[in-house]
């Protein structure tokens, strides 16, 4: 096919920077496959750092590290390190069985001494690991053989829920050990059905399958995935055939695309939310304020006009999937009542309040095009928003630092879908992951972390949602569907959790 020049204009830096470096145009023979990615890997330790817990790069290490414990297409748990999970009758020790037979990438054995280093190590506030908070609730592991137990410090109702996401990696202990944190960075080795085989940053990550995988044999021999951070690159990577799988691109390109000969797509909810996280700072310390700018917001509409009808909108921090989810609540749209709460406060559309908004541009589906939108119809009610672009790694430097504007865009995942991982780490502000940060939601939550009845536990986040709704403390917009583009001669199996998995495509 020819590319015309407003497609070859279209190409980002990460795209024309991996042709120069001499990657294949198109896959060359049946077992190599070629995927444009939506977004860089600062960094190839899972389990530590800002980056750890984006949900987008997830796709990225599970194909080369495994997850304590598995999670299906369907986000229904399955044996993965560990055959054999759970907790005594009093809550006090958890159990594990550790998987026997398998292998390091270089050959060594994998062994219960690497569980309990890595679970040791991300329990330990000095390693960095953002889920620390999470991890510190079990230690004092003793192991019997492929048998471990550990004591309970406090009671996490989620503790092996999260071995299936975020930081829930093994690392290699010895090898880790000998070369350190810089040493990994260079020749990182996992457990996972794919190897590194090349990685240049910012550019391009070669795979080559796992010769001794002890889980199913990948389809695809080899495997390029390209960073290509800009939505029209990726579009021009699929339909020129530099790549044969794409995601996350605008939906009336997906549409477009997917009617072309060679073409196919996926398209279904996933568990990714779009929100616009509240700062407590500035205008948004004002309930009036921040009621206004929720009510302003017409969802429906983003949905229809600019994701085409795909995906849904949502009023708490939960989708249908999650665990928590109370259709009851409910939030209004509702301009006029906007107007007069704003004016209540002292603005209008004469005087309207200011504050700055931050979003990601091509990071999802039209996330810029949806601020913009958002921004004009809070300007026909009074207030005025800046908006500031940054990149994804930004967004975490921020928030980990608690230095968000006081409105910024983000997508949280939660395969999981448990609401302490959506709900929980996005509003209690003592939590890296929150900057909302009022003494009446800490509170609300505080006693849910250990809640031991299940049913008690989850009548209580339920509270939770409707109380941050009715004080308008964070902006939820939609559950997100995610587009996936690819060739015919590719099969593609769509994760629920939204990871885009090398391992989930066959040869079609």
């Amino acid at each position: 096919m020819t590319i015309n020049r407003r497609d070859l204009l279209g190409y980002g830096a990460a795209a024309i920077g991996a042709a120069t470096l001499g990657l294949p145009r198109a896959a060359k023979a049946a077992d190599e496959l070629t995927i444009a990615y939506n977004v860089n890997l600062p960094s190839w330790d899972p389990t530590t750092g800002p980056s750890a817990v984006n949900p987008t790069i997830q796709g990225l290490y599970q194909s080369v590290f495994d997850q304590i414990i598995g999670q299906k297409p369907d986000l229904s748990f399955t044996p993965g390190l560990l055959t054999e999970w759970g907790w005594n009758d009093d809550r006090t020790k958890v159990t594990m069985t550790v998987r026997e037979g398998v292998k390091w990438h270089d050959g060594s054995p994998f062994t219960p001494e690497d569980v309990v280093w890595s679970l040791t190590r991300a329990g330990d506030e000095k390693t960095g690991n953002p889920i620390q908070f999470v991890w510190k609730n079990v230690n004092n592991f003793k192991i019997d053989g492929n048998k471990i137990t550990g004591d309970v410090v406090q009671f996490d109702p989620v503790y092996f829920k999260w071995m299936s996401f975020l930081t829930g990696y093994i690392l290699p202990k010895a090898y880790y050990e000998k070369v350190g944190a810089e040493g990994f960075e260079k020749a990182p080795i996992g457990t996972g059905p794919y190897m590194v085989d090349k990685f240049e940053r910012n550019a391009f990550l070669r795979l080559k399958a796992n010769p001794h995988y002890w889980g199913t044999k990948p389809a695809f021999e080899n495997v390029t995935i390209k960073f290509v951070t800009d939505a029209a690159s990726r579009v021009a990577e699929i339909e020129s055939g530099s790549s044969q799988v794409t995601l996350e691109i605008p939906y009336e390109e997906y549409d477009r695309l997917i009617a072309k000969d060679g073409l196919a797509g996926s398209i279904k909810n996933v568990s990714d939310i779009g929100m616009i996280f509240f700062n407590d700072i500035e205008a948004m310390l004002d309930k009036n304020v921040r009621q206004a700018a929720v009510m302003a917001v017409d969802k429906e509409l983003l949905v229809k006009r600019l994701l085409r009808g795909y995906g849904q909108p949502i009023a708490t921090l939960e989708t249908p999937e999650y665990t928590a989810f109370d259709p009851s609540i409910k939030v209004e749209h509702n301009p006029e009542k906007a107007k007069e709460l704003l004016a209540a406060s002292g603005y209008s559309t004469k005087k309207p309040v200011k504050f700055t908004i931050q979003t990601t541009k091509g990071f999802k589906p039209k996330d810029y095009e949806m601020i913009q939108a958002i921004v004009g119809m809070w300007r026909k009610v009074g207030i005025e928003a800046k908006i500031e672009v940054y990149e994804i790694a930004k967004h975490y430097e921020l928030r980990a630092a608690d230095k968000l504007a006081p409105a910024a865009f983000y997508n949280w995942g939660n395969s999981i879908g448990d609401p302490t991982t959506s709900t929980g780490f996005a509003m209690y502000g003592p939590s890296p992951h929150s900057v909302w940060d009022s003494k009446d939601l800490v509170d609300m939550i505080n006693p849910l972390w250990g809640e031991k009845d299940e049913a008690k536990r989850i009548a209580g986040w339920k509270a939770v949602d409707k109380y941050i709704a009715e004080q308008a403390y964070v902006l939820p917009l939609i559950q997100y569907a995610q587009p996936i583009v690819h060739s015919k001669k590719v099969n593609v199996v769509q994760h629920v959790s939204g990871a885009l998995l090398p391992t989930l495509m066959t040869p079609a």
